[in-house]
């Protein structure tokens, strides 16, 4: 596998030249005094060498070796240890953190390329630190003060970790009919027994204690999602000093035997009357949960960006030094046997296409982590307000789309190797395998399109999607000339997005079957449109930069975007518009 090299040069075209990040950071009272561009890129530059250098050199023997399991006790690979207490001890786990509890406090926009960056290291390793970013998340936003102080300081230190137990042996996306319980005891404790399974971080050696957040239900819960509480259960219980006690009640019954992933330990969790304490209200434990889970659907998005990135890189060296037949013009590389196969038309459109993908997810998940920190740090409502519509909106998007992206990336670069791709020791055939899991946790991504259509779109009669076109079609609308190759086909999309939104709309007022119908080719469709605004927003910014060959290269991949990818969504439309029908033709039993 190629020396994995941190995308620094692109990152700070897309934060300083794309979007101006450094301006909306100033403007930001709580912001600005913590971040500006010389800190930005000071930050991205340190994580991109512990990427490359400690993390990145683990992932192949680390999938090899992967986790070991042996009566409740779970070991990491070779080199896990003393690289996650690198990582800790740069404060890295709490990068976007509260500084009242030492978290560094860096903007949404930082953490999210940082978290890109390690991801592409390593995603297995990147599971840990991420888990536990979002886990802090929820606690800062929900737990009481007293919960806070015990537990942020260590969680944002590394010293702890953190893990989100919601999927049970029967209740995945139903969280509604999950069985763990949590009795009160009256003293503000809680007795929690039940089992979590696919727990990621839920037992491992990295730290020396785990945090649960645990869904639960309790004795005189209503039924349904509303009777969900979170408890928050420690591995080991906390002294009133600080210091760790007594082990709690449960343990880990066994890690899974995975497709992908080998070096992240996912764990079955068995809770047996294990003490814990509420997180938020009573029975309001899923909207708590949920500000993790929405950290963690753009975290899980980015991994399959990080992924394809990865791929991208290893395939493009490749590319460049394997020999294999002439070009269609005639030979290039006179003085060899062949061309490097990077001549060949259909290994630059896999190439192209994974270029265009990835680049273009980058500044996608930037933009939705702005709208971020918007709806966070705004001193204004109506700047909040419309910034969490965005975010509601766009979070389901940046989940599935760039997983589904990063999926056909690392296969597009598995391509380019031929049968070395399908070869364990180059690296792409893992970077396939780990990478299929982020279509499938946090919601699969059927669920994230269900979200987007039912909930963002038809549950507010696309008011939200409203706000999202208008952007769009203002910066069309105000492009100047030399932008106009790129905002008519730009503006062309957004028209039939526009049309296939309304066309939703209308149905779903007769047949409820419409929206799940249509949602995931929907959701397809608002990918590729909203990529296309990413490139025509980076193609502007391209042709005010110069010369440099960057911009050259930034101008003929928006090129090859608009014309061999943004085309999809005719299909993707014809798809939608065809409806619900033909999807309830066969009985049960036909199938």
């Amino acid at each position: 596998m190629a020396e994995y090299k941190a995308p620094l040069r692109d990152m700070r075209f897309v934060l300083e030249e794309v979007f101006e990040a450094p301006a909306m950071w100033a403007s930001l009272p709580a912001l600005a005094e913590v971040v500006d561009a010389e800190t930005a890129m000071a930050v991205l530059e340190e994580a991109g060498k512990l990427a490359g250098t400690a993390i990145a050199p683990l992932s192949r023997a680390a999938d090899e070796e992967g986790c070991h399991y042996a009566d409740t006790v779970v070991t990491t690979p070779k080199g896990f240890i003393e690289a996650y207490r690198t990582y800790a001890e740069g404060g890295w786990v709490g990068v976007g953190g509260d500084p009242a509890f030492g978290g560094m406090g860096m903007p949404k926009a930082i953490s999210a390329q940082v978290e890109e960056m390690i991801n592409a290291s390593s995603l297995a390793f990147g599971l840990y630190p991420m888990l536990t970013s979002g886990a802090c998340l929820s606690i800062s936003a929900h737990a009481s003060e007293a919960l806070k102080q015990q537990y942020l300081p260590n969680m944002y230190a590394g010293t702890w970790a953190g893990s989100m137990c919601l999927t049970e042996p029967h209740a995945g996306t139903d969280l509604g009919i999950i069985r763990t319980r949590a009795v009160p005891q009256g003293d503000g404790r809680y007795k929690v027994s039940g089992t979590k399974i696919f727990i990621t971080g839920g037992e491992h050696d990295l730290t020396e204690n785990i945090i649960h957040l645990v869904l639960a239900k309790l004795p005189d819960a209503p039924p349904g999602p509303k009777g969900i509480s979170l408890l928050l259960v420690p591995k080991f219980l906390v002294n009133e000093d600080g210091s760790l006690g007594a082990r709690n009640t449960l343990s880990c019954g066994s890690i899974e035997h995975k497709m992908g992933i080998q070096a992240s330990a996912t764990c079955v969790m068995n809770f047996d009357e294990a003490e814990g304490y509420l997180v938020g209200e009573e029975n309001k434990g899923l909207a708590a949960m949920f500000t993790m889970m929405n950290y963690e659907r753009l975290g899980v998005g980015i991994q399959g960006l990080a992924s394809g990135e990865r791929s991208y890189q290893n395939a493009v060296d490749y590319a460049r030094e394997r020999l294999q037949s002439r070009s269609p013009t005639g030979a290039q590389a006179k003085d060899k046997m062949a061309d490097p196969i990077i001549v060949h038309p259909d290994v630059r459109r896999m190439l192209l296409t994974m270029k265009a993908m990835n680049e273009g997810g980058r500044a996608f998940s930037t933009y939705v982590a702005m709208q971020l920190d918007v709806a966070k740090y705004a001193e204004d409502a109506a700047q909040r307000t419309r910034a969490e519509n965005l975010v509601a909106l766009l979070t389901p998007v940046a989940k599935a789309f760039l997983t589904d992206a990063g999926l056909e990336t690392t296969v597009h670069g598995q391509q380019v190797f031929g049968g070395h791709g399908y070869i364990r020791e180059w690296g792409q055939e893992q970077l396939v395998r780990d990478v299929r899991i982020t279509q499938i946790y946090e919601g699969t991504n059927g669920i994230q399109a269900l979200d987007l259509m039912g909930r963002k779109v038809v549950g507010n009669g696309g008011a939200f999607y409203q706000a999202f076109s208008d952007e769009v079609r203002a910066f069309a609308n105000n492009a100047g000339p030399a932008e106009a190759e790129f905002t008519v086909p730009l503006l062309a999309a957004l028209d039939n997005l526009d049309a296939l939104t309304a066309l939703v709309l209308d149905r779903a007022a007769g047949d409820a079957r419409e929206i799940g119908a249509a949602s995931v080719e929907y959701l397809q469709a608002f990918g590729y449109t909203a990529y296309a605004y990413m490139w025509a927003r980076m193609a502007k910014a391209a042709l005010a930069g110069g010369s440099e060959a960057f911009y050259a290269s930034k101008l003929g991949t928006a090129r090859f975007y608009f014309a061999r990818l943004l085309p999809r969504i005719h299909s993707l439309a014809a798809s939608v518009k065809a409806g619900s029908a033909s999807l309830y033709l066969l009985e049960a039993e036909q199938f």
